[in-house]
């Protein structure tokens, strides 16, 4: 491969992979991230993403 002809390319419609996963939290944290994320306005799985 020759990289003298290269040319730098940039991709800014790509957005990274996200798989699903499931997460257990104890009641009372999960309340309390509820609590924040209802006085931040977004919900509270955008919030534990954060």
């Amino acid at each position: 491969m020759n990289w003298e002809h290269a040319e730098r390319v940039r991709f800014l419609n790509l957005k990274p992979s996200t798989k699903s996963i499931s997460l257990r939290l104890p009641i009372g944290l999960l309340k309390q991230i509820k609590v924040a994320a209802n006085k931040r306005d977004v919900p509270y799985q955008s919030l534990i993403k954060i």
